[in-house]
């Protein structure tokens, strides 16, 4: 099996002999606890003991279970597990913190923080969600256009038809 395959499931389920005990499958805990909105099929996972520290760019759906500090760009969901440790500003698609997180985040979509999660920084998104026992302290901003890159942004409003200055002309 190789580092992030998932043959497991295409193995078949593992038969179990009455009064002995099955050994857990990687995974396989968090497969049962999932929660809608989890990304359970992440193409890249930071497992717990792992220490990154710089920038990290993820393709496509990710999950945090270790500690970061730096940057984190995702270009799909972004889930920090509840024994993350994230200090990094992060943009992505969607993010959904169970962990906890200090530094800004960014989404183009929806931030979502679980109990027992903490974050500890701004959030800029569309859409905001804040679950009864998760702690959030900084400053939200939230309307059409947040969450996009700066750069978007400023693309946006550079193909917009220039504006004359001085009184509007009287009809």
């Amino acid at each position: 099996m190789g580092l992030f395959a998932r043959d497991d499931e295409a193995a078949g389920p593992v038969p179990v002999e009455a009064g002995t005990r099955r050994e857990a499958r990687m995974f396989e805990r968090e497969r049962q606890g999932e929660r809608p909105g989890d990304t359970g099929a992440a193409s890249a996972f930071i497992g717990k003991g792992s220490r990154i520290t710089g920038k990290i760019v993820f393709e496509g759906p990710a999950r945090i279970e270790g500690e970061v500090e730096g940057e984190i760009d995702a270009h799909g969901p972004l889930v920090i597990g509840e024994g993350a440790v994230v200090g990094a500003k992060i943009s992505g698609t969607s993010i959904v913190v169970h962990g906890r997180v200090t530094g800004d985040l960014v989404a183009r979509e929806r931030v979502e923080i679980r109990a027992p999660s903490q974050v500890l920084g701004n959030v800029t998104t569309p859409s905001l969600v804040v679950h009864e026992g998760a702690v959030f302290e900084g400053r939200c901003s939230m309307g059409k256009g947040h969450g996009e890159r700066p750069e978007a942004r400023k693309r946006s409003d550079d193909a917009a038809p220039p504006r004359a200055a001085g009184p509007a002309p009287a009809s």
